[in-house]
């Protein structure tokens, strides 16, 4: 199979698994959360957010219902993390000179 069908059947297979998994997360903190209350430091580190989150707590604010919501974060990240994922490898592999030969 070529490198590039491969690409798009593992975006394929990580967006359906975000999209059909998210929803079923856990609501529970963390395990250094948990560990940070419990020992009772968590509160020292809590501060507003510097810029506002485009997606607080992992929902889309325009989606009214939460699972469907998070279903939908969870594929707007796995899409932009391929994106970006892609662009620095397009920027990192270099150009070839005209006519020469691919490497498929």
């Amino acid at each position: 199979m070529r490198p590039v069908l491969w690409t798009v059947l593992g975006v394929c297979l990580a967006c359906a698994i975000a999209l059909g998994l998210a929803p079923f997360a856990s609501e529970s903190p963390d395990g250094l959360e948990t560990v940070a209350k419990g020992a009772g430091f968590a509160e020292r580190f809590e501060a507003p957010p510097t810029v506002a989150s485009p997606m607080p707590d992992y929902t889309v604010p325009a989606v009214q219902n939460e699972r469907i919501g998070t279903g939908l974060a969870g594929l707007i990240g796995a899409l932009a993390t391929a994106a970006i994922v892609a662009a620095v490898g397009w920027l990192l592999a270099g150009r070839r000179p005209p006519g020469s030969p691919r490497r498929d």
